[in-house]
């Protein structure tokens, strides 16, 4: 197992220098889909927690799998190998194939080891892989729209990085119940999760990002985030109302406001993005829980874990499914494809979401008031709201072109994340959890929101109905024009220019300027910044 566990982390960044170099280039293109599957081996096999320490490595690097992290780690290789499989068909064409295949091996690397590192030092360097790397991801097809998306991310992802690593320091210096550990690590994290204020790059990269790519952020990345609050947060440990009452606030805004400005949105993928924003919204009430009230943790924790493996496999199936859709058209076949997942995050009778939903809901219920009063009803309206945000999902899909069938290097993926949604997260839950959900009662508490929405959407495709636009990103676009009209306004402070130089002498700086702006200098200088960091923190 231990000779598997190194596997599983330097198969991917083996392949990954192999892609870069021209002669390996073609064998390592075609072996790179299968990259995830030792990790997909171990979760499977590994029935016992698991301990592989190198000592020599950061400040000692402990890798492993236990409860919580096999199961992450289950639905992420799941994820990165259906996507991986998918890109090969889906970048056949596309000239900057090998650049895509790079940064999605590194970004697979990295995401892989935050699921199996158990200690800070090893987590947040995987941690920080996955989320530079993934810059390449999102600002792969290199136009305005996918530059602008980038540029935000990547705005986005050194905050939160720097965040973290503040959150981690002051955790192991003071401790890790510390207001200060505590603020740094929620907001850190909070950027991968999508907290109200930090969501504001997810709308955007899930749009820009390849079909491939954007499974992979939004089913398996965004996980991460929350695997990193339950690793480092004190849950369970010490009660933190404060903070633990600022969260679930957060999450209730991120389920409503989700919920609203998704109805709101007309691109499908921007429909998928808020849903990811609404449906993290719950992951943040759980964790926020969990701080005011560390007794019922250990329930909130389970329920969290079969959240997390459901919405995951749920939303990377509606993404490879949509760029099936956007390659070849919305056939009858398609949107029936769609609806399993669709149906599946909304909660649907017999449906995986159906059981994590009540599972939330049930180790919810002992909280005191006022939550014990209020969140029964912020439940509800995120069922709701996520009813209708497929429906509305489904409509704008049924709008795009009816094509043919699409090929099988891209079937065959997406029927695998299809498979993995009807059936992972039942074998997670234990058959008790199964007997009550089958009750009357709470089939009808399932089936009443897919009936609200069925019918209040029939009520405005009949009426012709539209809903205003809030473009994606909504709170950064005022910002941005914020932005430029300083810069307008500022233009005439800027310093006199200076004597002109040499001919000779003023072309070597644009030459310079130019040089330090391609990518691959541009990510040699990144990934030398993070060696560096990690010499002086293993010191």
């Amino acid at each position: 197992m231990d000779t598997l566990i190194l596997v599983s982390l330097a198969l991917p960044l083996l392949l990954a220098l192999l892609v870069a170099l021209p002669r390996s280039r073609a064998v390592a293109l075609a072996l790179a889909p299968g990259a995830p599957l030792p990790a997909l081996v171990l979760a499977l096999a590994a029935r016992e927690p698991l301990l592989f320490e190198l000592p020599d490595v950061l400040t000692g690097l402990q890798l492993g799998v236990d409860d919580t992290g096999r199961v992450f780690l289950l639905f992420t290789s799941l994820i990165w190998l259906a996507a991986g499989w998918y890109a090969r068909g889906w970048l056949a064409d596309d000239p900057r194939r090998a650049r895509f295949a790079v940064f999605f091996l590194l970004t697979q690397a990295g995401n892989l080891g935050a699921c199996l590192a158990l200690d800070a030092a090893g987590f947040y360097a995987f941690y920080a892989l996955m989320s530079f790397a993934a810059y390449g991801l999102v600002a792969h097809d290199n136009n305005a729209v996918a530059r602008r998306a980038g540029r935000v991310y990547l705005v986005l992802a050194v905050a939160g990085e720097m965040l973290i690593l503040s959150g981690l320091l002051l955790a192991l210096g003071l401790a890790p119940d510390h207001p200060w550990a505590v603020a740094c690590l929620l907001l850190g994290f909070g950027v991968k999760v999508g907290l109200p204020l930090l969501h504001v790059s997810l709308p955007l990269a899930y749009a820009a990002a390849p079909a491939p790519a954007a499974a992979v952020l939004a089913g398996a990345m965004i996980k991460a985030g929350l695997l990193g609050w339950l690793r480092f947060l004190p849950l369970g440990d010490a009660a933190l109302p404060d903070a633990g009452q600022i969260l679930m606030l957060a999450g209730g805004a991120a389920i409503v406001g989700g919920s609203v400005i998704g109805l709101m949105q007309r691109q499908p993928g921007a429909i998928l993005a808020y849903s990811s924003v609404a449906q993290m919204g719950h992951f943040a009430l759980g964790v926020g829980a969990g701080l005011v009230a560390p007794e019922l943790w250990p329930l909130i924790a389970a329920a969290l874990v079969v959240y997390a493996a459901h919405h995951a496999l749920a939303k990377a199936a509606l993404f490879l499914g949509l760029g099936v859709v956007a390659r070849h058209g919305a056939s009858f076949i398609h949107l029936a494809g769609l609806a399993l997942p669709a149906l599946a995050l909304a909660g649907a009778p017999f449906s995986s979401g159906m059981l994590a939903k009540l599972g939330l809901k049930d180790a919810l219920a002992p909280l005191p008031a006022p939550w014990a009063d209020v969140l029964p009803v912020l439940l509800a309206v995120g069922v709701l709201g996520t009813a209708l945000l497929m429906a509305r999902f489904l409509v704008r899909v049924r709008e795009a072109p009816t094509a043919g069938g699409a090929p099988a290097s891209l079937w065959a993926p997406w029927l695998l994340m299809l498979a993995g949604v009807a059936g992972m997260t039942a074998g997670l839950a234990p058959s008790a959890s199964w007997t009550a959900a089958l009750q009357p009662g709470v089939l009808l508490y399932a089936l009443w929101p897919i009936l609200a929405a069925l019918v209040l959407t029939v009520i405005a495709l009949r009426l012709r109905l539209r809903a205003p636009q809030i473009p994606a990103g909504d709170l950064l676009v005022p910002f941005e024009r914020l932005l430029a009209t300083l810069a307008r306004r500022l233009a005439h402070l800027r310093p006199p220019a200076l004597p002109t130089l040499p001919t000779h002498a003023a072309r070597r700086p644009p030459r310079l300027e130019s040089r330090l702006r391609a990518w691959p200098l541009a990510g040699a200088l990144w990934l030398a910044l993070l060696a560096g960091f990690i010499v002086l923190l293993a010191r």
